[in-house]
C-alpha cells in the first residue's frame, strides 16, 4: 500500500524526532481542508508528526467529515459510517508512514472536534488522547466505551452561537462517565478560536509529550 492508496486526500508531516513524538490527527472544521490546521498542530506540538485528512462530505461546496440535516442536527447513520472509515484510514496511514498507531492524539476544531469525539465513543482504543475545540456530543453510543485514563482537553465558548454550552457539557459528562480524564476550559467568547486557549491546550499537552520522550529515552 502507498499514500495514493489511502482513502482520504490528506497531508502527512513526519515528526522532527521520530523516537519520541506522537502523531497528531488534525481534523478541520466545516470549509477547511488538509492544510487548514497544520499551523495549529505545529503550535501545539512542534516535534509531532501530523496526519491531516480532508473531510469527504461537501455541504454547499465546503468539506466536512459527516453530513448534517440542519445546524446541530447530524445524520447519525452517516456519522457512524464516516467515523469507522476515518478510524480505518488512520490504521492504514500508520502502516504506510510508519508511525505508532498506539500514539495518535486527535486535534479537532468544530466539525473536526465532533468526529474526533465520535472516534472516542465508537473506536475508543484508536486515540491516545484528544484536543477538542468547540465540541458537542455527536451521538450516544449503544454501549459505553472504555476510555479509562484517556486524556481529553475540551475548549468551548460560553457565547458560541453554534454550540450551546449544555451540548459541550453533555459530551464532557459522557466522556468522564466512560473513564476519560477530561479538562474543560471555557472562554467568554463565541465559535472563533483564540490564542489564549491554543496556548492553554499546548501547556496541557506538553506533559504527555514529555512523558513520551522520557519513555523513548529509557528504552533506547
Amino acid at each position: 500500500m502507498t499514500a495514493r492508496d489511502l482513502s482520504f486526500i490528506h497531508r502527512y508531516v513526519p515528526p522532527r524526532d521520530e523516537s519520541a513524538a506522537p502523531t497528531l490527527l488534525v481534523l478541520h472544521g466545516t470549509g477547511g481542508d488538509e492544510n487548514n490546521l497544520l499551523n495549529l498542530g505545529h503550535a501545539l506540538a512542534p516535534n509531532a508528526g501530523l496526519l491531516s485528512p480532508r473531510g469527504k462530505v461537501l455541504e454547499n461546496g465546503m468539506p466536512r467529515f459527516f453530513r448534517r440535516l440542519a445546524e446541530g442536527v447530524f445524520d447519525l447513520d452517516d456519522l457512524v459510517a464516516r467515523t469507522h472509515e476515518l478510524a480505518d484510514f488512520v490504521g492504514s496511514a500508520a502502516s504506510v508512514y510508519g508511525f505508532d498507531p498506539g500514539n495518535v492524539i486527535a486535534v479537532g476544531l468544530s466539525n473536526g472536534a465532533n468526529i474526533a469525539a465520535s472516534l472516542l465513543l465508537l473506536r475508543p482504543r484508536l486515540l491516545a488522547g484528544a484536543v477538542l475545540f468547540r465540541p458537542m456530543l455527536p451521538l450516544e453510543p449503544q454501549q459505553q466505551p472504555d476510555l479509562n485514563g484517556v486524556p481529553v482537553f475540551a475548549a468551548a465558548g460560553r457565547f458560541d452561537p453554534l454550540v450551546r454550552p449544555e451540548d459541550t457539557e453533555r459530551l464532557v459528562t459522557m466522556l468522564r462517565d466512560a473513564g476519560a480524564d477530561v479538562t474543560l476550559r471555557w472562554q467568554d467568547g463565541g465559535h472563533a478560536l483564540g490564542g489564549e486557549e491554543i496556548e492553554a491546550a499546548r501547556r496541557w499537552l506538553a506533559p504527555y509529550l514529555d512523558r513520551d520522550a522520557a519513555h523513548a529515552s529509557a528504552t533506547n
